[in-house]
């Protein structure tokens, strides 16, 4: 009896620890992929950092946070490619002529035929550098010039400089630029910073992050090491949490080596505001849009965006699925708004629809079916009849496709983006991040 006493505490703990809840099973594993030379796009900082008495958090300099006017000095784009569309519609459109020139007399020669719909898409691939930076300075100026509201800037970047991303970060944020990372594409650690500063972002391709890499640093041990990257992420905080993203992809940023790449998944992409509208951005305009377009109107809007990010915004969904979802869905919640249409949520597809449907296309949705160039204007113009023998207007079956004139560019030599409709960028085998 004496002994079955004794054991009796020790049943009982074990009876305790066994009831125990055991811990919830993973949903999805982290991905990390490594990378090879990470110097090569990755998240380089090179910034001049003063290694005496660096504060916990290093304030941005003024003319970051308030970029400078725009420099209209002769640039080139070392190792990267700019198209310029203005076409929404990528997948059978492709995308547009390569910038060649970049002076502003250029620009606004390439830009000039986007005014009278009022939308322009950049197609960019290559690192982030000062060139970028220069580069959304510039488009911005002309867009603005030429009164194009609606913008986006289609990525696809392995990174590049860290202190050159926040530039081009908060010129996106000033300019009010929807970004896309498409199917087959990617934004890899500093272009992670991009994201930031979209009022919208698109997101199908892959989205991944490590740590920052000081290329110009004089340190010599772990601590001044560290002591630097504490200045470069303090930084990093400030840019992120003025653009509404969560700080806690710098920490995150910490914690992978760079010669990995942190994978983040569509839940953490919402979750730390890289996704989907931008909250700082979507405070701005629920003020505006309540004196514009009133309560009733930012009350649907809002409806909107959560039925989008429910019911369009998968991860298994590309860009084109998701504003065609996007654009169904709108009709449920009175958009286009008839007093405020352009500020109706994916506005810069209205114009679209109507050519659709001028050119006899039967559904308003299929933006694939959509007219370019010189077709669109016949479309316009024609009487509801047989299309001639000669029509460019591409088939809404997805047949073939007679080539036209305005996508015979200069895509077609230099093979950075085709032009036949297919995004053939895949994400590169693995790259540095």
């Amino acid at each position: 009896m004496s002994s079955w006493r004794s054991c009796l505490p020790l049943i009982l703990c074990l009876a305790v620890v066994g009831c125990q809840r055991a811990p919830a099973p993973v949903d999805q594993a982290v991905e990390t992929v490594e990378v090879s030379s990470p110097e090569e796009g990755g998240a380089v900082s090179t910034a001049p950092l003063a290694t005496e008495d660096l504060p916990e958090v290093a304030p941005l300099p003024a003319e970051t946070a308030n970029p400078a006017e725009v420099d209209w000095s002769p640039m080139t784009l070392e190792g990267a490619t700019a198209s310029l569309s203005c076409e929404l519609d990528y997948a059978n459109a492709g995308d547009g002529d390569v910038l060649k020139a970049f002076d502003r007399a250029a620009l606004r020669e390439a830009m000039a035929p986007c005014a009278e719909r009022g939308v322009f898409r950049l197609r960019f691939k290559g690192r982030v550098t000062q060139d970028f930076t220069r580069l959304m300075q510039r488009l911005a100026a002309v867009a603005d010039e030429l009164k194009i509201d609606k913008r986006v800037l289609d990525l696809d970047s392995s990174g590049g400089m860290v202190e050159e991303a926040i530039r081009a970060g908060d010129v996106i944020a000033e300019s009010r630029w929807t970004i896309w990372v498409r199917e087959g594409a990617a934004c890899h650690s500093s272009c992670v910073f991009l994201l930031a500063g979209g009022d919208t972002r698109l997101i199908g391709g892959r989205v991944g992050i490590h740590r920052i890499i000081r290329m110009s640093s004089s340190a010599s041990t772990r601590a001044e090491l560290n002591r630097e990257l504490r200045a470069v992420y303090g930084r990093v905080r400030d840019y992120l949490e003025r653009n509404g993203a969560a700080v806690a992809v710098a920490d995150l940023m910490m914690a992978v080596p760079n010669r990995s790449l942190r994978i983040l998944t569509p839940e953490e992409l919402k979750l730390y505001g890289l996704d989907g509208v931008n909250p700082a951005q979507d405070d701005l305009d629920r003020l505006r849009l309540m004196r514009k377009c009133g309560q009733d109107f930012v009350a649907r809007r809002d409806s909107y965006i959560r039925a989008f990010d429910a019911t369009c915004n998968a991860p298994d969904r590309d860009v084109e699925a998701m504003t065609a979802c996007g654009l169904e869905l709108r009709g449920r919640f009175g958009f286009p708004d008839a007093q405020c249409p352009s500020e109706s949520p994916l506005s810069e597809f209205d114009l679209v629809g109507e050519m659709t449907a001028a050119a006899g296309i039967a559904s308003r949705l299929r933006i694939l079916g959509v007219p370019t160039g010189t077709a669109r204007r016949a479309a316009e113009q024609a009487p509801a009849a047989p299309a001639p023998r000669d029509t460019r207007t591409p088939t809404a079956q997805g047949g073939d496709t007679p080539a036209r004139p305005s996508e015979a560019s200069a895509d077609d030599s230099e093979a950075a983006a085709p032009t036949d409709g297919a995004d053939r960028t895949e994400i590169p085998a693995p790259t540095p991040g």
